[in-house]
């Protein structure tokens, strides 16, 4: 099977895997190896593999993880934070979830995953960001528009909840999983309080999609709401890493059809380039850009190597760098929190909220050892010597 066949099957079967995996943890039955069979090219993959000792050894080698250098802050690498869980109520399962504070409430939405939740894009709420309850969903059912796209989509995935131009504005996406073919869509809302007779989620449609012949995934939205008034919307998972765009304030799409597409980070030389899941904040004097680097959706738990990464910048543009220096556009990043391989692991799907009058903070899932249920962590985010630190 040819190199560039071979890259994409496995990257088809990796990322249906998550999705039988999510559908496992949030109670729907389904038989993996016949689902598996029907995902384009693994039939052949199964053929090559049975037959060819030197794909059995390819195949061994692409279940690897990333690599590449990088640097950790802070002592014990997040130890005390993942021995000190404390969320309680509907904190499962969670992926990849986005926060923002409205008076005394906070909001807490995330990737569409199961767990007897009607609608997408499910809603949690909490006064004290440890007790969190269900409190609804974004869209009964997905938009018409989506899958008149996108026939395939089943699924919403990674939310993003911003405020500007007194509207709460939640990015979103859809897409055909293991391929780029991909949306990003954008409701709002006057108000987060569903108790309020104003509340009502309006979909204003596609921002930015993307497809097979594109080098990019326009999954994984993040808006950065610049103390200038500027918007900036970064998005990418895989193919040629992260991107962004400008967004227009009065209509919460891109500014111009063909404005400047910046290229933020990407990783040279490592199998799949897997980066994706940005938050981009701006923080005194610098651009802090987290990521999600390696592989979230391993079958086995325990082999999971997604962390959450960080580099920073004088522009929103870049260059970022790590602590060493190194470029993200080369492949750097320093490891602000990853997995410990005995109770969780594949830390990652971060958005950080910056909220000067109760504290900044940092929300991300992780799976919970042995059983690899997604859980939400909301953590308190610190800044010293102008690099954030998880708080317990």
């Amino acid at each position: 099977m040819p190199a560039q066949r071979l890259q994409k099957v496995w990257r088809n079967l990796r990322v249906n895997v998550y999705h039988l995996l999510s559908m496992r943890h949030s109670g729907q039955r389904r038989e993996p190896f016949p689902e598996l069979l029907r995902v384009e090219g693994v039939r052949d993959l199964i053929r090559s593999v049975l037959f060819s000792t030197a794909s059995i050894s390819l195949v061994f080698f692409l279940s690897g993880c990333g690599g590449g250098n990088s640097s950790s802050i802070g002592p014990g690498g997040g130890t005390s934070v993942l021995n000190n869980y404390h969320l309680s109520g509907a904190n499962n399962p969670v992926r990849d979830p986005s926060i923002i504070r409205q008076g005394a409430t906070y909001y807490l939405f995330s990737t569409d995953a199961g767990g007897g939740i009607s609608g997408h894009l499910p809603i949690r709420c909490s006064t004290d960001k440890v007790n969190w309850q269900l409190c609804g969903a974004v869209f009964s059912q997905i938009p018409a528009w989506v899958q008149a796209n996108e026939p395939g989509i089943t699924d919403l995935w990674a939310p993003d909840i911003s405020s500007f131009n007194g509207r709460y504005h939640l990015y979103y996406a859809g897409s055909i999983f293991g391929t780029n073919r991909s949306v990003i869509g954008l409701a709002t809302n006057t108000t987060l309080d569903p108790s309020d007779p104003a509340y009502q989620w309006v979909d204003q449609g596609l921002v930015l999609s993307s497809s097979s012949s594109d080098d990019f995934n326009a999954i994984d939205p993040s808006v950065l709401v610049d103390t200038d008034g500027s918007l900036w919307m970064t998005y990418g998972s895989y193919w040629t890493g992260i991107k962004q765009q400008q967004i227009d304030s009065s209509t919460g799409k891109l500014m111009l059809p063909h404005q400047t597409i910046y290229s933020l980070a990407t990783r040279p030389g490592i199998q799949f380039n897997p980066i994706e899941g940005t938050s981009l904040v701006h923080k005194d004097k610098y651009y802090y850009l987290f990521a999600s680097f390696d592989d979230c959706c391993n079958p086995d738990p325990y082999r999971d190597t997604y962390r959450i990464m960080v580099g920073r910048s004088t522009s929103p543009h870049g260059p970022f760098t790590d602590m060493n220096g190194t470029p993200m556009m080369q492949g750097g990043g320093t490891q602000l929190i990853g997995g410990n391989g005995s109770t969780w692991n594949a830390l990652g799907g971060e958005t950080i909220f910056l909220d000067p009058q109760k504290g900044d903070l940092i929300t991300f899932h992780a799976l919970h050892l042995p059983d690899g249920a997604a859980y939400v962590f909301v953590n308190g985010l610190t800044w010293a010597n102008g690099w954030p630190q998880i708080q317990p």
